[in-house]
């Protein structure tokens, strides 16, 4: 996969290629800055032929800015509004002017790079106390926050609802408590020291960060892993999936009163963590892939422990499937709680679980696949229905066809290395990873010194476009019904806020 790379040498360029992509059935993939000597706006888009760069230059003046994209593609809204918080450049045209990660207490911008200080805007620090939600007004309206601490242990959020009775009628949220500096972190690292910090980005989606950050890496070290570490991490990023739907399926049926269900999909999951750590040495796969490879090879004896694991896992996920879909009580809570209409998710261009199950055909590991997933296909799980009981039916669905899939590729192990060396390079290289985790698509961008050292990177996790998804399904349904539409996005808050 080789992104095209494009370099609109104004704002006026960059809008007319970003509607030209649009009208041409593109979707926006991520958008962020960056500084590299100039100011920059990295905008990436995937259409059927892979991704699709504009590098914009910000425009300098009183108070740098960039043409907003958000009139064409609405998720690009925060992605603009983080922008602005991190660099201080302006989205000309942006209507919402309020932060987004910014909580009011950065003194500047922490990426504003060589901006005068003068230029930046100045810290709203109120915000960071009483941010502007959006109110609705009308008799019998009333307000309800929830968060950012909840009472599971769970990572921090804040829901403010608008309701009349139970029912919703506005839910807005507030993200960025969870803000690591994880850019800021990585700056300056050797490749060696920045790929632990890149496994626990989002801990649950350690594999497919580590994946698309070694893809990112291999682009700009035009280096080619061996067969064999392909095969090896694709296992991994299918066992990550198996075991997050095995979690999210458990949980599901808690929210909705059963909690059999928690309990035998607990005891699922654990046992498939504990064989995780048992052959990998990680219950989470943390510091599994490297760049060039994985950081551990594969033996005959965890291979036949892998393969006999799937064969005991296959009938009991199958039996727990028809418990659901029997179960008068679930269906009745899961049909037609949460409904994202597949317009919607066509119009924004959702894939991953929330995607898929309103009927949208993206899953990178059939569109643009990578090997082995080019060789050993893997079926779309898809679901029309929209609505909770649908991102049910697709976890389901992507279980029984990872399991499958690994059975096959641990069946068909290439011999040869595990890794191999990165390449070198005299100028500093750009690189870009782009993986199917089990919320949807992650991007890794870097760009590399000659001496492989991190001069910036950056991170996209699906949350950026589930949480403002989330916010157009809960208005109609109930109060009470939202810990359940929620864990069916399964959002990250640490993904996101980054």
């Amino acid at each position: 996969m080789q992104p095209r790379l494009s370099c609109p040498g104004s704002g006026d360029d960059y809008l007319r290629e970003a509607s030209e992509i649009k009208n041409r059935g593109g979707r926006l993939v991520s958008l962020w800055g960056a500084v590299n000597g100039d100011s920059f706006v990295y905008s990436v888009f995937a259409d059927a032929e892979g991704l699709r760069i504009l590098r914009t230059p910000v425009r300098q003046s009183t108070r740098p800015s960039f043409p907003s994209i958000a009139f064409l593609y609405p998720l690009a809204s925060r992605l603009e509004r983080a922008v602005r918080d991190m660099t201080g450049w302006d989205p000309d045209g942006l209507p919402d002017d309020r932060p987004w990660i910014d909580h009011g207490l950065w003194s500047n911008p922490p990426l504003a790079g060589k901006i005068p200080i003068s230029t930046v805007r100045t810290p709203r620090r109120s915000h960071g106390l009483d941010y502007p939600y959006v109110v609705v007004r009308g008799e019998g309206v009333h307000e309800i926050p929830v968060g950012p601490v909840h009472a599971g242990i769970i990572e921090p959020g804040h829901f403010r609802f608008q309701v009349v009775g139970e029912k919703v009628l506005r839910m807005e949220e507030r993200l960025g408590y969870t803000h690591k500096g994880i850019r800021s972190l990585i700056r300056g690292r050797a490749l060696q020291d920045a790929f632990p910090l890149v496994s626990r980005v989002s801990g649950d989606s350690a594999v497919a960060y580590q994946w698309a950050w070694a893809q990112a890496v291999e682009m700009a070290t035009q280096t080619a892993p061996p067969d064999r570490a392909l095969w090896i991490r694709s296992v991994l990023l299918e066992r990550e999936r198996i075991a997050n739907h095995l979690g999210d399926l458990g949980a599901l049926g808690n929210d909705a009163g059963f909690g059999f269900g928690l309990v035998q999909f607990g005891r699922l999951k654990e046992n498939f963590l504990r064989t995780n750590e048992e052959i990998f040495g990680h219950r989470y796969l943390m510091d599994t892939l490297v760049p060039g490879g994985v950081s551990k090879d594969l033996g005959e004896a965890a291979i036949r422990a892998m393969l006999d694991e799937i064969r005991a896992l296959k009938p009991e996920i199958l039996s727990l499937k028809t418990i659901y879909e029997e179960h008068g009580g679930l269906q009745d809570r899961f049909s037609e709680t949460g409904f994202l209409d597949p317009m919607l998710a066509g119009t924004w261009g959702l894939g991953g679980v929330v995607g898929r199950s309103s009927g949208q055909m993206i899953d990178l590991r059939h569109d643009h696949p990578v090997p082995p997933y080019d060789r050993e296909r893997i079926p779309v799980s898809i679901s029309k229905r929209g609505d909770v009981g649908a991102r049910v039916q697709v976890r389901f669905q992507e279980i029984r066809h990872s399991l499958v899939f690994i059975e096959s590729v641990l069946s068909t192990m290439p011999e040869g290395p595990a890794s191999v060396p990165l390449g070198r390079h005299e100028t500093s290289r750009e690189g870009l990873g782009w993986v199917e985790g089990f919320r949807g698509e992650i991007l890794a961008w870097v760009r590399l010194k000659p001496d492989h050292e991190v001069a910036d990177a950056y991170f996209h996790d699906p949350s950026w476009f589930l949480w403002p998804t989330l916010e157009m399904v809960v208005p109609g349904n109930l109060v009470a019904d939202f810990p359940l539409i929620n864990k069916s996005f399964n959002a990250s808050y640490s993904g996101h806020d980054l």
